[in-house]
């Protein structure tokens, strides 16, 4: 064998040998990789929620998103080809029942992360035992600006407006628009609530005291508010401020016109669905609530020939065919199973839990389909603020109208 056929058959071996080393290094950076809860064919999704109780019509949520995720199973295979397994609990929006459930998603289930559950309370009741267990509780129907924490909970992430920020929108508006104002505030007797009476208070400034003339506050299992209501019209109040979840807000707006008491009124926006809230309180009744907009209204003419909207009220009769569509929960479900859909694709191959958080705090000009079109979505490790744009919105009698 002559020298140049000697180094031309070693050159080729090295070659070959290289071309092997980084075919092997390429099939180990490619390698999946998993954390509890996700495999190659499953992510396991849980959730606790008011399926009954009261506030039972939030249950909504969990059910449009359990739709939702079945129908991504069946059209589209689930998420980068993983099947989504959504166990979705009742907590009856008793806090130790939460608890309970949540640590069964967990140690039982073995949940990869836990999604969408209703109420300020319930999570923060649930989140030091998430976080230290470096468990996702991602896009909850909570607006504390508690949920806005990576330093000291970086495994917790909110969804929509901050609590504060929102009832301090609605302060700036009372200032400019009625500085006399004599408001009074009907709020719920727990973490949320307070949440929203402090922020209306921040909002206010130095005027608060004298402005804020009676707050009446109510327990989430009351049966009624009436007797709160009544001292507040007693007290001349002219500004309304209903800081509570569907069922109070509709007994509220309903007492309102038995009084025949026309205070300007604001509804927290959780409650500003036209089916959970505005047709049980009569849409008569409820007509000139005001209420801070960030989402699409399907009921609204102005998104008629929208095409997400009209998207959505396809899938709902294909899909949830006995549900109203005009329930505004149900459209808020489905957009936050979609974020929740979003970040299980950029998370790709690698399902560990760690960098499940790592997406979701890492979110970029993201357009979710059901929020209003001003509104992107960005999150960082040290901000976890998600929905923040809001619009000003008064209800017409059959949809919402923007004030400014």
């Amino acid at each position: 064998m002559s020298i140049h056929t000697w180094r031309a058959r070693a050159w080729l071996g090295t070659i070959a040998a290289l071309a092997g080393a980084t075919l092997a290094a390429g099939a180990a950076f490619a390698e999946a990789k998993y954390g509890p809860g996700t495999s190659a064919t499953e992510i396991k999704v849980g959730q606790t929620i008011a399926h009954s109780g009261p506030a039972s019509a939030y249950g909504r949520l969990g059910q449009a998103q359990a739709a939702y995720f079945k129908w991504l199973n069946e059209k589209k295979g689930g998420v980068n080809g993983r099947k989504i397994t959504f166990i979705s609990r009742d907590d009856g929006y008793q806090t130790p029942k939460a608890v309970e459930n949540a640590r069964s998603l967990v140690e039982k289930d073995e949940v990869a992360l836990i999604f969408g559950n209703l109420g300020t309370p319930i999570n923060m009741a649930i989140r030091p035992y998430l976080n230290a267990k470096k468990v996702p509780l991602l896009f909850i129907a909570a607006g504390s600006s508690a949920f806005n924490d990576p330093k000291n909970f970086p495994y917790v992430m909110g969804w929509q407006p901050n609590l504060n920020k929102e009832a301090a929108f609605y302060a700036r508006y009372v200032l400019k628009t009625k500085p006399d104002a004599r408001i009074g505030v009907l709020y719920q007797h727990d973490d949320y609530g307070k949440d929203l009476l402090n922020g209306l208070k921040q909002g206010l400034g130095d005027k608060a005291d004298k402005m804020i003339v009676n707050t009446q506050s109510f327990q989430a299992t009351d049966p009624t508010i009436d007797s709160q209501l009544v001292i507040l019209k007693n007290a001349n109040v002219d500004v309304l401020f209903l800081f509570a979840y569907a069922k109070q807000t509709a007994q509220a707006i309903t007492k309102l016109a038995d009084l025949n008491w026309k205070p300007m009124t604001f509804l927290h926006l959780g409650s500003a669905s036209v089916g959970a809230t505005l047709k049980p309180a009569g849409l008569e009744n409820s007509k000139g609530v005001l209420t801070a907009g960030f989402g699409k209204d399907a009921t609204d003419p102005k998104w008629a020939n929208d095409a997400d909207v009209k998207w959505y009220l396809s899938w709902m009769k294909e899909n949830m065919p006995g549900a109203d569509a005009s329930d505004s929960l149900y459209m808020a479900g489905i957009s936050y199973a979609m974020a929740l859909e979003h970040v299980l694709k950029m998370a790709g191959d690698d399902l560990t839990r760690e960098n499940i958080m790592k997406q979701a705090a890492n979110l970029k000009d993201y357009k979710n389909p059901f929020l209003l079109p001003e509104g992107s979505i960005n999150t960082s490790p040290d901000n976890y603020a998600v929905v923040t744009y809001m619009r000003l919105q008064k209800f017409n009698g059959a949809s919402w109208d923007y004030v400014e």
